[in-house]
């Protein structure tokens, strides 16, 4: 990795930066709809705005306002809203990707008090990287698997070269026409990380996406205190097969059940 591959952070810029997650009756910015700035576009309660706290260096940091209600989350949308959350950020996302003006756009989510996030208010950021190749470190095979399911429209699978570990759920659509299934299939696999996923002791996950031609992956990851291996070395870990199996069996039930796609 070159030094061209680092993200600057820019500690001045995080400077009165709110949180929420670890204590919950400090100020909710995305609360007070009335004094944002730098909204760069609105659709019903979605609000897709400049971020305020622009801590990484040649860079544009945006922040996408999934709802007006503070306790929302993916895990507790109705289908209805959920699906007009996943077409609303792709748009955004499709936006910011089509204007050029970047090396590479991420899309990605910080949810609970182990994913990076800072804020409990539920929020996606869409990031341009003026200069760096966000996509550059990850490999194909980061995004295959034990198939939990499989067919002509989607694919959701739990890495076996996962990009840091342990358990990493894939979801793959081949293209955006099937944005539903993806969307459906998320939210389930969400609520299974929250509520069932080791015994439920799992209250923090990450969402990221890549676009590869007309295929999408959303790769959703359940949060715990990073490996020593992976911070050190670089090395991933993931669980046996064993485990990799009753996980599998356990989510394909509830996307059978639960989903309504």
């Amino acid at each position: 990795m070159s030094n061209k591959d680092v993200l600057i952070f820019e500690i001045e810029q995080a400077k009165g930066k709110p949180e929420n997650f670890r204590h919950a009756d400090n100020y909710c910015p995305f609360c007070d709809t009335d004094n944002l700035t730098n909204i760069i576009d609105k659709k019903g309660d979605m609000i897709w705005l400049e971020n305020k706290f622009k801590t990484l260096r040649n860079t544009n940091q945006t922040v996408l306002i999934e709802s007006a209600n503070h306790e929302d989350d993916i895990s507790t949308y109705s289908v209805s809203k959920n699906r007009k959350v996943f077409q609303y950020i792709f748009h955004c996302w499709n936006d910011m990707i089509q204007s050029n003006k970047y090396k590479s756009v991420l899309m990605y989510k910080n949810f609970g008090p182990m994913s990076g996030g800072s804020l409990r208010h539920p929020h996606f950021q869409i990031v341009g990287l003026n200069d760096v190749d966000g996509y550059k470190h990850t490999e194909p095979e980061n995004f295959t698997g034990m198939n939990v399911w499989d067919d002509e429209h989607i694919n959701v699978n739990i890495s076996e070269k996962p990009i840091m570990g342990f358990v990493e759920f894939n979801i793959i659509i081949h293209d955006l026409k099937y944005i539903n299934n993806l969307t459906e299939f998320a939210r389930v696999t969400v609520k299974y990380v929250l509520s069932d996923f080791y015994e439920g002791r799992c209250n923090s996950y990450n969402i990221f996406f890549y676009k590869t031609g007309s295929e999408v992956v959303c790769k959703i990851v359940p949060r715990f205190v990073v490996s020593p291996y992976f911070v050190g070395y670089r090395l991933s870990q993931k669980d046996g097969d064993e485990q990799l199996t009753e996980i599998s069996g356990v989510l394909l039930d509830k996307l059978k059940n639960e989903s309504n796609k």
